[in-house]
């Protein structure tokens, strides 16, 4: 994902938000599939990831605390987002059956809608972003777009 076409869009503190929702999801899912815990995965993104350079692409700068604190909310309250992830998946599909890399945009959106006050539209707007880079061919994002939805409704009613 170095390529300039997923790089994470706007400037300053909006692009280094948008890079920190990505490496959230990146994380979650290296976490998922090497055991690691959280803070060994997060000192690896901040110590060699964020801002570096792979084959001539430099990667953004990350909102260190924001990428934290989505890992960690994650990672601490993965039960209740993944059930309610799961109310917001067709009933067939439970987040064990998902996709790994969607599982981890799910974790790191859903501790956003429930552990932060960044307002959901702009959530749901940043993952389905992270989606598109992730499966720029596919149906991912309009999939992604609908379960967040659900996943806002019922975390931040009011905001609709």
């Amino acid at each position: 994902m170095t390529n300039s076409d997923s790089a994470p869009k706007g400037n300053g503190k909006t692009q280094m938000k948008s890079a920190a929702r990505l490496y959230a999801v990146q994380a979650l899912f290296q976490m998922e599939h090497s055991d690691q815990t959280f803070d060994k995965v997060i000192a690896e993104f901040e110590n060699h990831r964020f801002g570096a350079v792979y084959e001539g692409d430099e990667l953004a700068e990350g909102d260190t605390a924001l990428f934290r604190k989505l890992v960690k909310d994650a990672v601490n309250y993965q039960g209740p987002i993944d059930q309610m992830t799961d109310r917001a998946l067709v009933a067939k599909w439970p987040i064990a059956r998902i996709d790994p890399t969607l599982r981890a945009l799910f974790r790191a959106a859903g501790a956003e809608f429930t552990q932060s006050k960044t307002p959901p539209k702009v959530v749901i707007n940043e993952f389905v972003d992270i989606a598109r880079a992730f499966f720029p061919e596919g149906k991912e994002s309009k999939f992604v777009n609908g379960v967040l939805d659900h996943m806002a409704r019922e975390a931040k009613p009011e905001a609709f």
